[in-house]
């Protein structure tokens, strides 16, 4: 990552100037004639995104203008310049002037050169950025780093990436970083009383598993977080239709997003205990799935009917987060791409969270907006609690009924919790379906960078 930000002294380096369309005038005045006359000729306004690259005598190219959104405006997109990369021909560029965000826009920069070549070429754009003074380099390669970790996990199919694999990933890490890793594999996981992952991924011919890793000062405030595997989600007995289906490869986002928040804290060493438990898992079909109304024993006690099999990423969160609570962590959060819900309330770049720590709330708010990194609370709606309730269990994992199905999704694992000292819970999608600046189609990292912000300035 850092060979994408050339050195300040780069000779020759392309001046790139932001522009607006309210503030082309005074720009395009202040531009050599021949190329105000190049610029009008080609019909150039400073509309978002709009791109030109103004010649010199020679015929090289002298000046680029970038055009962004108005700042004031209600759908102004502060990663624009992310466009950048996929425009620029080869050649080492800095800022001429001052964007809106310069920190965002070095890292939507970044961010935009991002390709997945793992099964066919697909080089990235060669082009190389004289950061801007005040920008934190460091940072930046950080949070791109993380953003490419989780992008290349969730956008492997899951032949590649199953729960071996996903295992495989997390102990790579873990083996940068010199943390500590475990895996429970298979029946061990009844042996060790993790019995819902079980019962989620024991129809499939890969094992399902329990990835444990911990890292840090054993004195220092302990930070766990928990991140869903499904490695593919066909529904279960409950089967998905195959539109639907079509990109369950995805549903081990939040563990994908997990390992990336994971690397960001680890790499910036924050001081902090950190501890990583990814239940992963694939929700096959076969002659051992479960059932609907079958019931299940849960780590913590209580018996979970089972009211739809393709609720499977609640099950596997619901011991991983028992596990994590029996240690009363200072903060326990957890990430998943959890309920169709969500998206339908909110649709795929704005994931609720929710928590009843309200200065926690606050907190996540405030480093969401931050970060361009979209967040959205919704509340853990205690009246909807009962909607929970079983008649043969404890609890059942999916309620009968279409309403409010990420708020009671919350609620189920909410159950699961109850020594944590603060609980964050997100609804990810983990995914973008039509390539935006700085995002292409295809997986995404969500949360992870509002959520290391926040945690910066807690431990930093």
């Amino acid at each position: 990552m850092p060979s994408l930000f050339a050195t300040a002294t780069e000779p020759r380096a392309i001046p790139i100037s932001f522009v607006t369309k309210s503030g082309w005038e005074a720009l395009c005045a202040g531009l050599p004639a021949a190329a105000q006359r190049f610029a009008r000729a080609h019909g150039y306004g400073g509309k978002p995104g709009q791109f030109l690259a103004l010649p010199n005598g020679e015929g090289d190219i002298d000046h680029v203008l970038f055009g962004l959104d108005e700042a004031d405006a209600r759908s102004a997109d502060p990663l624009r310049a992310g466009q950048l990369p996929g425009l620029l021909p080869a050649g080492t560029y800095r800022f001429a002037n001052a964007p809106h965000d310069t920190r965002l826009a070095v890292l939507a920069f970044a961010l935009g050169t991002y390709k997945f070549g793992r099964y066919r070429k697909a080089e990235a754009p060669a082009v190389k950025l004289v950061p801007p003074d005040g920008v934190d380099v460091a940072a930046i390669a950080r949070a791109v780093e993380a953003a490419t970790l989780a992008r290349d996990l969730i956008n492997t199919p899951s032949n590649d990436m199953g729960p071996a694999e996903l295992a495989e990933a997390a102990q790579t890490l873990a083996q940068r970083f010199d943390a500590s890793f475990n895996c429970i594999v298979g029946d061990e996981l009844i042996a060790q009383n993790f019995p819902l992952i079980h019962a989620v991924g024991m129809a499939a011919t890969r094992a399902p598993r329990l990835i444990d890793m911990t890292w840090g000062d054993p004195a220092h405030p302990k930070v766990t977080l928990v991140g869903k595997g499904v490695c593919f989600d066909t529904g279960g007995l409950d089967l998905k239709p195959s539109s639907a289906m079509l990109i369950m490869k995805k549903d081990m986002g939040g563990a994908a997003n997990v390992l990336a928040l994971a690397s960001m804290i680890m790499d910036a060493e924050l001081k902090v205990r950190l501890r990583v438990l990814i239940p992963a898992v694939e929700n096959a079909v076969a002659g051992n799935a479960m059932r609907p109304l079958d019931v299940y024993p849960s780590r913590k006690g209580p018996t979970v009917e089972i009211g739809n099999t393709d609720a499977e990423g609640r099950l596997v969160l619901a011991d991983a987060l028992a596990l994590a609570d029996e240690e009363a962590p200072d903060l326990l959060i957890d990430l998943g791409t959890l309920t169709g819900a969500a998206r339908v309330a909110l649709g795929p770049d704005l994931p609720p969270y929710y928590t009843n720590d309200e200065a926690l709330a606050l907190d996540v708010a405030r480093c969401a907006a931050a970060e361009n990194d979209p967040l959205w609370r919704l509340p853990l709606w205690g009246a909807y609690d009962s909607w929970l309730d079983s008649k043969v269990g404890n609890i059942n994992n999916a309620p009968s009924g279409g309403f409010a199905g990420s708020i009671t999704c919350a609620l189920f694992l909410q159950r699961f919790v109850e020594h944590a000292k603060s609980w964050l819970h997100v609804d990810i999608y983990g995914w973008t379906p039509k390539a935006k600046p700085a995002r292409p189609e295809g997986g995404e990292c969500q949360a992870a960078r509002a959520i290391f912000a926040l945690l910066s300035q807690r431990y930093g």
